[in-house]
This record gives structure tokens, C-alpha cells and sequence, in this order.
């Protein structure tokens, strides 16, 4: 017959788990997640007067659940059975063993009406204040980059496509709502570009390889000092990179005015922008049509390279955590869904660096 945990069973466990070095434990001790909540409330009151009922769990635990979501890229199901089965995420909410622990429809429901307020740049800025607060001010100069998020694929007709991409909703949806809700009218098909790999003879092919992506798009600038995301944004997967820049990306709080990209922001409208803004561009040039590149451009590009390669980490760093790919339909939801991803970052890195500056 096994024995029942105790008490101290359950102390000695928990000891342990700090002892290997519990992530979440060190966001509980690190993150003021209190300072989340006048945003929260303010956004669940908003929806309250929509939908009627307020979430019977506080919502600064609820909001926990979705950073433990988003850090470990879990469904709303998966997260309700970890919560139960974890002792590091039961801690990290404040829930006793016999504490009652929301399912996945009230997680889906708490983020369901967060997104329908509008509520994920309040969350954000709230944090940014907080880093803005302990110091971590936009420094250095800024860099900008986008990266693709891959969504469900959806199966449509060839006039269901040209419906949704003028705009429309196909006919024969209007009329069905479970399946309209079921279909993303937002995503959008465009292609994806690696560089050729070197063939079995050594040779490397003239052409890079080009692979149908569908889905949607993150955009984002950091600033140079701290690598900390500070201006986002979320669109279909076709948009372009190049003019989400004149779109509120910029950060003009940043100490330093220079500004980083690659080619894909260099335009005349974008330098003009800057320009006007008071920004100085650092933007990668491009290479003229059959032209070769005059050495002192391959220089320049090449010093900024080493700089703009710091959002390409950020990225990285994204999707290895965070895994950044969407379940959802709907470019409110993604959005909230990239939104949190970028706070989880913010989080993450902000575990990062302070026990460096601590040290230091």
C-alpha cells in the first residue's frame, strides 16, 4: 500500500525543485505580476458589460496561467492537465494540492475576453513600464525585423481564396456559422526563401529556395542595448516588412536615434520617413539590378550585419521557447496569441539580466 505525501513530502519536493533551478519560481520572486493587474480588471470589466459574469478566479492568477501557457506552448486542455499534475506550476499560482484549479474552457474564456477588449497593448506597456523602472531604458539605437508565424492550413475553394482576398466573405459561409468560425480569413499564403543548400558535387545552387508559407507575420523592433521588444505588431503573413516601419515600429523614446533593418525596409518613403522623424538610417542597402556590389557598400552592410543580427536571437530565442506558431483563427486572437509571446520574452529576458546587474 503507498503511502500517502505529507505535508513535509510535499516541502521536501518543492526544496528540491528550487534546488535545480525552477524557472517559474524565479518569475514569482523577480516579476511584480501584481502590476498587471489594473489592466486585467479594467479589460475584464470591459467585457463583463459584453457578455455578462465575471470569471469566478482572480485575474492576475488567470493571467499567470497564460505566461506558464505561452512559455510552454501548451492547448488549453494540455495546461489544464499540468496545472494538476505539476508542483512547480501549482506554486507558481499560489494553489495548494487540494486547491481548486481552473479548467480549459475558463482559460479559453479569461483569454477570449482579454482579446475581444483590445487588452494585450495594455498588458505590454504595463511591462514596459516596469523595465522602463528598474532602469532598463530604450538605449543604443534600434533594429527592426519580422518573422513568420505558421497558422492551421485551410482547405478552400479557388473562389473561396479570391473571396477572402478581396475582402469578402464567401458565400456559401454566411449562412454556417460553425464553419465560418472555423475558417481564418486573415492568414494569408506567401513564400518563405532559404538559402540554397551546397550540392553533393560542392556546387551550390544560383537560387535560393522558395517554400509556400501560410500564416501570419510578427513584427518587431528592439531596442540595441538591452535587446528588450518594445514596438510590435502582427499582420497576415503577405505584408510587407518594408512599410510596417512608417507604422508605429519606430520607438522614439529610445536614447539614440539610429535605426537598423535589413533590404527589405529600404525605400525611398521609408528614408524619407525617417528623415523627417529625426531618425538616422542604418537600413542594409540593396544591390543594383546586374550590377555587383560596390565593395565599400559590402563593407557597410557587413558592419551593420553584425549589429541587426541581435533581432534575429530575439527570434530564435521566441521559438525555441515559446515555439511562436498559432492554434487559433482570426487575426484578434493571433495577435494576442504574438502579444503574449512578446511579453513572455520581455519576461524571460528580464529573468536574464537582472541577477547579471545584481552581480555586477
Amino acid at each position: 500500500m503507498m503511502k500517502q505525501a505529507g505535508f513535509f513530502d510535499v516541502e521536501e519536493r518543492l526544496a528540491r525543485l528550487s534546488g535545480l533551478g525552477d524557472q517559474l519560481e524565479a518569475f514569482s520572486q523577480t516579476v511584480d505580476f501584481e502590476a498587471f493587474r489594473p489592466d486585467l480588471e479594467k479589460a475584464l470589466a470591459y467585457s463583463d458589460r459584453i457578455k455578462g459574469g465575471r470569471p469566478p478566479f482572480d485575474p492576475v492568477l488567470m493571467f499567470r496561467i497564460l505566461v506558464i501557457q505561452t512559455l510552454n506552448n501548451l492547448s488549453d486542455e494540455r495546461t489544464e492537465y499540468l496545472i494538476n499534475d505539476r508542483l512547480s506550476f501549482t506554486r507558481f499560482l499560489g494553489l495548494g494540492l487540494s486547491g481548486r484549479v481552473p479548467d480549459s474552457k475558463t482559460v479559453w474564456l479569461f483569454r477570449e475576453r482579454l482579446t475581444q477588449a483590445g487588452a494585450i497593448d495594455g498588458l505590454f506597456n504595463r511591462f514596459e513600464a516596469t523595465l522602463q523602472n528598474a532602469g532598463y531604458l530604450p538605449m543604443s539605437g534600434q533594429i527592426l525585423d519580422a518573422t513568420l508565424v505558421a497558422a492551421p492550413k485551410q482547405r478552400n475553394t479557388n473562389a473561396e481564396k479570391a473571396d477572402l482576398r478581396a475582402g469578402r466573405i464567401p458565400e456559401d459561409w454566411q449562412d454556417k456559422p460553425s464553419k465560418l468560425s472555423h475558417k481564418d480569413r486573415h492568414a494569408r499564403w506567401t513564400l518563405k526563401f532559404t538559402k540554397a543548400k551546397r550540392q553533393d558535387d560542392g556546387t551550390i545552387p544560383s537560387t535560393d529556395l522558395a517554400i509556400p508559407f501560410f500564416g501570419y507575420k510578427s513584427h518587431v523592433s528592439i531596442d540595441r542595448k538591452f535587446r528588450f521588444i518594445r514596438k510590435w505588431k502582427t499582420t497576415d503573413a503577405a505584408a510587407s516588412d518594408g512599410a510596417r516601419l512608417r507604422e508605429g515600429l519606430l520607438d522614439k523614446t529610445n536614447t539614440a536615434s539610429s535605426v537598423w533593418a535589413d533590404t527589405a525596409y529600404r525605400s525611398k518613403a521609408n528614408e524619407d520617413f525617417m528623415e523627417k522623424q529625426g531618425f538616422v538610417s542604418k537600413v542594409h542597402r540593396k544591390k543594383l539590378h546586374l550590377k555587383p556590389m560596390p565593395r565599400h557598400i559590402q563593407r557597410s552592410n557587413a558592419g551593420k550585419s553584425v549589429i541587426r543580427s541581435r533581432v534575429e536571437h530575439v527570434f530564435a530565442d521566441q521559438k525555441s521557447q515559446t515555439g511562436l506558431f498559432v492554434r487559433t483563427v482570426d487575426i484578434t486572437r493571433v495577435t494576442m496569441r504574438i502579444g503574449l509571446a512578446n511579453i513572455v520574452y520581455n519576461l524571460h529576458h528580464f529573468l536574464f539580466l537582472e541577477p547579471i546587474n545584481a552581480s555586477a
